[in-house]
């Protein structure tokens, strides 16, 4: 898979994407990175730890958040990719759900489009967009309810709904990954199930993303605060990994890579190149 100047082998690697919050009130980093400064210098310090995409927020997502208006996420991300860009040579992902800031977006260098809501949250006004500029895609999983009947197979024919939604739009399979949304219209127990089998949704035919970075399965699990959820996380990515996982959307950037190292030895996985 191609993201921007970068190929990347999905089928035999896994790749971090590393999260950079430029909100107020992200759940674990809200406030911490909202000037371009500070984004800028803590970017470096994701990529010299081994991040291989950057993921820019200008919304958060936790439960329970503000929506904010498509000018000031615009606002928000805007400066923020245009400096990465013009410093460093990595690609670089936009966390957002709404057609006109991934437009923005892309108009200002992104190279892919993270979507919490897998197409489905504008009448396919994102899908539209994404295909135009034939930006690669990663499509999580979300719904506004959690009538499930049978949970991992709803989850997987959501995915496959993105999926359609996409590809009826122009967007080819090669530039989809799937994400199956942890801590979105999920229980506890449904949360860990996923992490569980994370791997049955490569049977979709597209990269998958695991994003479960300090999140609310790991405190509920571990009884810790957002700050001290690094260990639950490395399981996590160990078992990712293990799974085929192609990417990972995390925080800890250089503790996750030496996790990710560590196991794709022990599983003799090919090594990396540079």
């Amino acid at each position: 898979m191609r993201i921007g100047n970068k190929e990347f082998d999905v089928k035999n690697k896994t790749y971090i994407m590393g999260i950079l919050n430029v909100t107020p009130d992200s759940f674990s980093d809200g406030g911490s990175f909202c000037n371009v400064e500070s984004a800028l210098k803590h970017a470096d310090d994701m990529i010299k730890k081994g991040a291989h995409i950057l993921d820019i927020g200008g919304e958060s997502t936790r439960p329970g958040y503000t929506q904010i208006t498509d000018s000031e996420e615009i606002e928000r991300i805007v400066p923020v990719i245009k400096a990465i860009k013009e410093k460093y040579d990595i690609p670089v992902s936009v966390d957002t759900y709404k057609s006109k800031v991934a437009e923005a977006a892309i108009l200002a260098g992104a190279d892919l489009i993270n979507d919490i809501w897998g197409l489905k949250y504008d009448d396919g006004a994102m899908a539209e967009v994404i295909a135009r500029h034939q930006v690669p895609c990663c499509l999580m999983h979300n719904r506004t309810n959690t009538d499930y009947r049978d949970f991992i197979k709803d989850v997987m024919a959501d995915l496959q709904e993105s999926v359609t939604i996409a590809e009826r739009a122009g967007i080819a399979r090669d530039k989809i990954i799937l994400d199956p949304g942890v801590g979105f219209a999920k229980s506890y127990e449904q949360n860990l199930e996923i992490i569980r089998r994370v791997g049955k949704f490569r049977q979709l035919g597209c990269p998958i993303l695991l994003g479960t970075s300090r999140k609310s399965v790991i405190g509920l699990t571990l009884d810790l605060p957002v700050e001290e959820r690094l260990e639950g996380t490395l399981v996590t990515t160990v078992m990712a990994v293990e799974q085929g996982c192609a990417f990972i959307r995390v925080h800890d950037v250089l503790e996750n890579a030496r996790a990710i190292q560590m196991t794709e030895a022990i599983l003799e996985r090919k090594q990396r190149n540079g």
